[in-house]
């Protein structure tokens, strides 16, 4: 008698049809919006939603709305969830393909990466994310920061989130105004904030351009709750800032 056949894991079931797979690819670096992936993927916005409505429910895919236009949603991919579940589907079918852990990155590579990162106060988001690849790469990567109104200094929360769970004291730095970087080059310009991005329509003059659609955690209410909002973001912010590592190795492989 022939053992039953399992089911193929609820991960691939939804990863393997044309268009949710072309969505996941999509959302892989940057978060879109659904006309944007409505163009990228080529098929009508009823079939989109349908599909990206799927991979929410699934829990491989976020929603978000824009801080500029709150009729608008920013769609997010969760790449610890798909590394998760890519796991379990590949040992599933054999013990012998259990995930080996990741190879480090040699940031040693990296050197000759500019990477800019952008919000609009220049006083939480976008420093954070300066101050984590920097740690991350150990000063390899030429990174900056810059916003398109910036504050007139840095946010305390931020200063001391860093300083707490990261060990990273930003407190000397001050925002920058996107215009002082004029006419200086980046292989990557990554905007944390809705309305930088939708702002800043010229970066898409550059070849690598990704968002990370991240709420503004000094709008988050009273001090206490901002506190913990803060720690939240920088979090998030961390596992970004993992991800985009070896999007920055593919960057340079490219030139």
């Amino acid at each position: 008698m022939r053992p039953s056949t399992p089911a193929a894991p609820a991960f691939l079931r939804l990863a393997v049809h044309p268009v949710r797979w072309r969505l996941l690819s999509a959302l892989a670096t940057s978060d879109l919006r659904v006309r944007e992936l409505v163009d990228l993927v080529e098929q009508p916005q009823s079939l989109v939603s349908y599909h990206l409505r799927l991979l929410r429910e699934g829990g491989l895919v976020a929603a978000s709305r824009s801080s500029l236009d709150g009729r608008d949603s920013y769609y997010h991919l969760d790449l610890d969830r798909c590394a998760e579940e890519l796991a379990t589907s590949g040992s599933s079918l054999h013990p012998a393909l259990r995930p080996r852990p990741a190879a480090d990155v040699d940031v040693t590579y990296l050197s000759s990466v500019a990477v800019l990162f952008v919000c609009t106060g220049n006083s939480a988001r976008s420093p954070i994310a300066e101050a984590l690849l920097r740690q991350a790469t150990r000063g390899q990567v030429e990174v900056i920061s810059a916003g398109s109104r910036p504050k007139p200094r840095m946010h305390e929360h931020a200063v001391s989130v860093l300083r707490e769970q990261f060990d990273i004291d930003i407190g000397g730095w001050r925002p920058r105004h996107l215009d002082s970087l004029a006419g200086r080059q980046f292989d990557v310009v990554v905007t944390l904030c809705d309305k930088a991005r939708e702002a800043c329509v010229d970066f898409a003059n550059y070849r690598r351009w990704i968002h990370w659609s991240i709420p503004d955690p000094a709008s988050a209410g009273d001090d206490k709750a901002t506190r913990r909002t803060f720690a939240h973001t920088a979090s998030e912010i961390h596992t970004r800032v993992r991800h985009l590592l070896p999007v920055l190795t593919t960057e340079l492989i490219n030139r």
